[in-house]
């Protein structure tokens, strides 16, 4: 009910009755709920105009679909004609951290060992290089006559 608590409704009618008064404040709540009647039929009432003057091809149109994100969950989620599912499914964004980490960190993620058997990581069978290039690593600078690597994607 409005997100208010049972104190706070407490609250609420001590403070009535001290404003309008024992006497008054039947008449009030009357007048608060003809009021609050009057403007729900109101509202339904312009509803329902505004669905018949739609026509009969929005007969099934609920206004609730005017706020963008139920429209979204309705028309986009709900059906997923484009096949979103299976590409939020197909996105594993711990492993991807989890490479990027190791990475980072010069590990190479191929060479995990695997906690349960206790076992060590196999070492590198390229002579103690990682299975990777480093990418972090800093590149050696070409000679003074050497012209350095053409990089297409970076022009």
């Amino acid at each position: 009910m409005l997100d208010i608590g049972p104190l706070e409704l407490v609250a609420l009618v001590v403070l009535a009755v001290l404003i309008f008064g024992p006497d008054k404040l039947p008449k009030m709540i009357q007048d608060v709920s003809r009021t609050l009647r009057k403007i729900r039929q109101f509202s339904e009432s312009a509803k329902e105009d505004i669905r018949s003057e739609l026509g009969p091809e929005f007969k099934d149109f609920e206004f609730e679909d005017l706020n963008p994100k139920a429209f979204v969950r309705k028309h986009v989620l709900d059906k997923d004609e484009l096949g979103l599912k299976e590409i939020r499914n197909g996105f594993d964004l711990k492993a991807e951290m989890n490479d990027v980490a190791d990475a980072v960190h010069g590990r190479s993620g191929d060479t995990t060992a695997d906690p349960a058997s206790g076992a060590a990581p196999a070492a590198p069978s390229n002579g103690g290089s990682p299975a990777r290039p480093d990418l972090l690593k800093k590149q050696d600078k070409p000679d003074a006559g050497e012209r350095p690597p053409f990089d297409s994607d970076a022009t």
